[in-house]
């Protein structure tokens, strides 16, 4: 059967003309294609009375499922309960209900409802609520045309709860065809086309369809197909995939490099310490975003100036000034410190020039050092990575200090080979 048709109606002048980056729509396509359920289109709309009637019209006529997105708040340029009252050609109605739970939660604040805020209650009278815990702004669905259509508040938090609590689980319940599995393989080192190069002599099933999502430093590779297909021929194109990626995945089902870092880390019961200069705690921010990481990451180090490196790390003066701070000499040290400090079974550091300035014809910008401090010595590496800018020279090195430890936690070569990282310096334990 056919793919359900959803579509997307984004509201606002703020939206539309760039103020605020519409992240809604991109984790809400994220999301479908999560559960095998894909977005037909999008479109975004001004807070204007009679683009948003419009709007739901035609999209009424145009899609099964529709997920308007803004403009349910207090103020007079919320426009979408009244757009929708005039698509349907149906006065708004106050749903006293909703009033109440709305006095209710400002009464436990010590506060009275402003009344402003009654205008969030005032619904086309054919509509049914969809709550709303965490804001003032309730949701609410009806049917128009062709279409279910669904409107939610646009801030991000009381967005995403919706859809998650209420509107997927509908979307499941009237999707005409079964969701789709996907397996996913998340990769390091490898660009999409050699990526694309490596997997395109796979044999696929019939149904089944290999496709890839770059997110700089990673790569995702995906592969998609329905219940009922040949499950011999869907696990051998599995462990084909994963037997061409080899060490270049860096995890297969998991959602990202730091939750497969703390199952490692915990599997094996070993602790962690981090020194980043360049990187600014952008790895341990990764790390202390998954619950339960304190089971093993213990202290991070942010030794930014090299002052910092020698009063919290230990690292003598002299060393620095002959080695220079982006040096694999300081690298070393800097894990070794803060393995000591920390008292950990592991410390991984990062010291390196992100730029835009700062870089010369020895260390240009993109240079970076990074140790793995364990037990039996240091891993280390002096690399250049490609010089896309400070963001993403920061966003790759953190990933490559991932790596490191991901490699060796897996017995894997530590220091291994990445299609677009040059290396300029080496040494292993011993």
């Amino acid at each position: 059967m056919d793919q359900l048709r959803i579509a997307m109606i984004s509201t606002g002048d703020e939206v539309l003309q760039g103020d605020i980056v519409d992240t809604n729509a991109a984790w809400l396509s994220q999301l479908l294609n999560d559960h095998g359920l894909q977005m037909s289109w999008r479109l975004t709309v001004a807070d204007d009375l009679e683009a948003l009637q419009q709007a739901f019209l035609y999209a009424s006529q145009h899609a099964e499922v529709v997920i308007v997105n803004g403009g349910l708040g207090p103020t007079t340029d919320d426009l979408s309960a009244e757009a929708a009252s005039l698509a349907l050609n149906e006065p708004l109605v106050e749903f006293v209900d909703w009033t109440r739970v709305m006095e209710s939660r400002y009464a436990q604040r010590g506060r009275v409802m402003p009344e402003s805020n009654r205008k969030q209650a005032m619904l086309p009278g054919c509509a049914q609520l969809i709550d709303n815990p965490v804001g003032s702004a309730c949701g609410f669905r009806f049917p128009l045309g062709s279409a279910e259509l669904f409107f939610t508040p646009g801030v991000p938090s009381e967005f995403k709860y919706m859809v998650e609590h209420f509107i997927l689980p509908v979307l499941q319940d009237i999707a005409r065809s079964e969701a789709p599995t996907i397996e996913r393989w998340l990769t390091f080192g490898l660009s999409e086309s050699k990526l694309s190069d490596a997997l395109n002599p796979i044999k696929l099933p019939a149904g089944a369809v290999l496709g890839y999502r770059s997110a700089m430093p990673s790569i995702e590779v995906k592969l998609k197909y329905k219940a009922g297909s040949p499950q011999p021929d869907i696990a051998s194109a599995k462990q084909q995939i994963t037997d061409l990626l080899g060490e270049n995945l860096f995890c297969h089902h998991n959602q990202g490099f730091a939750a497969e870092i703390q199952r490692l880390m915990l599997r094996h019961g070993k602790t962690l310490s981090l020194a980043e200069s360049c990187t600014g705690g952008m790895v341990a921010a990764q790390l202390v975003e998954q619950s339960g990481s304190s089971a093993y990451f213990l202290r991070g180090y942010v030794t930014y100036s090299n002052s910092a490196k020698s009063e919290d790390l230990g690292i003598p003066e002299a060393l620095i000034e002959q080695h220079g701070a982006v040096s694999l000499e300081v690298a070393e040290a800097m894990a070794k410190g803060a393995r000591k400090q920390a008292r950990t079974d592991f410390a991984v550091a990062v010291t390196g020039i992100a730029g835009p300035d700062g870089g010369s014809e020895q260390k240009p910008v993109g240079t970076v050092g990074f140790s793995l401090a364990t037990s039996h010595g240091c891993y280390s590496q002096m690399l250049r990575l490609p010089n896309r800018g400070r963001t993403l020279i920061r966003e790759i090195a953190a990933a490559m200090a991932l790596d490191m430890l991901r490699r060796f936690l897996n017995g894997e070569t530590v220091l291994g080979d990445y299609e677009f990282i040059q290396r300029v310096e080496e040494r292993r334990p011993g």
